[in-house]
């Protein structure tokens, strides 16, 4: 038997596939949407409303809700779950969950004759989740990074400087707000870390991928931070799980799930990850020299690295690479948006923002864009309004090929000047997302980059990723092995790079980041 199982808890569902690794095929994939298929939580985005826009949070009961209402789903139709040899998963980075004592000091009380919702209710302190799109939590960043030496030295230690969507700003501002509820409060699990311990049946260790997203954990050592702990929350070493290696077998499947949906006995469960970790090693980018770029509604790259280095900036972030070692990640708000603002702009289809592309040279005669049609986070601009430089026609925004060129570059530039901090060019570039299928684009990133780019048509990458994780920890299949398996770039999708427009690029860019700090001042 070769089957391995791969769940993703995200924002707004929950994802599980299955593999055969002998075959290299995958088994079944299914997706339950919590707003469509969990009505009854009230979170048709996957958060609960409230009165502040800047707080998000969650009820994790609606998540292992998903978990009881996936698997029956799965096994209602046919899939024989007592095949599977091994689970893993990612879940959605920083958000955290907080529960009593019982949680953590023996096995969970699940009983097949009760829903998991049902079961784990009184466990909790504190009724809902912040996750990762809180932004409520300025303050506590601020009186971390004053408590810690600076904001420099929590970036040193963590890979990153205090972040409102972290979980340590997140600990400390329910602490300042409720500390009756936190002195309650025998563990703090994050979403990944949850998952896999209702999967096991007791509670298990945070794995280094989510764990360097907290703000807490020293990249360095690979343990919790004293330092960090002290300037976080009173009493925080005692309520948190012990700090593992990604690939730790955590615990076997507990015999709720052996009882109610036929897993086997004694099933292995991997330590689950954040989900940009799952997703890098769900894309076969696990090693240094290959990057991947999402190109959603926001761009991300995220690329292994052989050692911990910190963005001297403080954009981009170090989360630890379930392969071994550690990652980047930099994420840029102005991605699908501003491509759909220029299309609409000029009234272009997708077929006229191609040939636009063709048409225009690589440095397009010299106009540039910044474009800030949103706040941006990398580099910090709370103004939405595009910067233009250039020819009149092209800054008066009557010159639909040269705005189309200058958004496109402007992109690739960003994300080539926010990732030089890293030290490890890459050799190859992994394009997924909506504009991943742009011949222009992907042309434009190679010439940027210098390095062949390939497209990607992996749609739920972390959970693949755990999948991955899963057959790697429990049977030893190598990283090479699986992804050459089940990673495969889109065939005839490849670009590699013109040595005239890289020369071109190479050139541009010492000017465009004089533009971009000027723009961002």
């Amino acid at each position: 038997m070769s089957w391995f199982l791969g769940f993703d808890s995200s924002t707004q569902s929950l994802t599980a596939i299955i593999l055969d690794t002998d075959t290299g095929t995958v088994v079944r994939e299914c997706s339950l949407n919590f707003g469509r298929d969990l009505p009854e939580y009230g979170s048709p985005q996957g958060v609960l409303d409230h009165a502040d826009p800047l707080v998000r949070h969650a009820n994790p009961l609606m998540w292992v809700a998903a978990l009881d209402k996936l698997l029956a789903r799965l096994r209602a139709d046919g899939v024989d779950l007592g095949r599977v040899r091994g689970i893993s998963g990612s879940g959605q980075q920083h958000g955290t969950v907080y529960l009593a004592p019982a949680f953590a000091d023996g096995p969970l009380p699940l009983d097949p004759a009760r829903d998991l919702a049902a079961a784990l209710k009184p466990l909790l302190t504190r009724a809902t989740a912040p996750v990762w799109m809180d932004s409520s939590t300025s303050a506590e960043c601020a009186e971390i990074a004053a408590a810690a030496g600076g904001a420099e030295a929590v970036r040193a230690r963590s890979g990153s400087p205090p972040i409102e969507r972290f979980s340590g700003p997140q600990i400390r501002r329910f602490y300042q707000t409720e500390p009756a509820a936190y002195d309650r409060t025998g563990v703090i699990h994050l979403v990944s870390s949850f998952m896999a311990s209702v999967l096991a049946g007791r509670s298990v260790g945070i794995d280094p991928g989510d764990g360097a997203g907290m703000n807490l954990l020293n990249l360095a050592t690979g343990a919790w931070d004293p330092l960090l702990l002290a300037a976080t929350a009173p009493g925080l070493a005692a309520k948190l799980p012990p700090a593992v290696p990604a690939s730790a077998r955590v615990g076997v499947v507990a015999p709720y799930f052996v009882a109610k949906y036929g897993f086997a006995a004694g099933t292995p469960v991997i330590a689950w990850s954040g989900d940009n970790p799952s997703s890098l090693v769900g894309v076969g980018a696990w090693q240094p020299g290959t990057a991947v770029i999402s190109l959603g509604t926001s761009h991300t790259y995220f690329a292994a690295m052989p050692r911990p280095v910190v963005d001297p900036d403080g954009y981009g972030h170090v989360f630890g690479n379930p392969a071994g070692g550690f990652m980047s990640l930099i994420c840029f708000k102005n991605g699908a948006l501003a491509r759909e603002k220029v299309r609409d702009q000029f009234k272009l289809d997708w077929d006229d923002f191609e040939r636009l592309l063709a048409v225009t040279p690589a440095g397009n005669h010299g106009n540039l864009m910044l474009p800030y049609f949103v706040p941006e986070i990398t580099p910090l601009v709370l103004r939405a309004s595009p910067v233009l430089r250039g020819a009149p026609d092209f800054v008066a925004g009557r010159d639909p090929a040269a705005t189309v060129r200058a958004l496109a570059e402007a992109q690739a530039l960003r994300l080539r000047l926010h990732s030089c901090w890293m030290g490890v060019p890459p050799a190859v570039v992994r394009v997924t997302g909506g504009a991943a299928v742009s011949p222009g684009v992907r042309q434009i990133l190679a010439d940027v980059f210098n390095a062949r780019v390939e497209r990607l048509e992996i749609g739920n990458s972390a959970a693949l990723g755990g999948a991955l994780r899963a057959a790697n920890g429990v049977a030893g299949i190598p990283w090479a092995d699986l992804s050459a398996a089940f990673c495969q770039p889109v065939a005839g999708d490849t670009a590699e790079p013109i040595p005239a427009n890289v020369a071109v690029y190479d050139q541009l860019l010492p000017e465009y980041a004089a533009f971009a700090q000027a723009g961002a001042a």
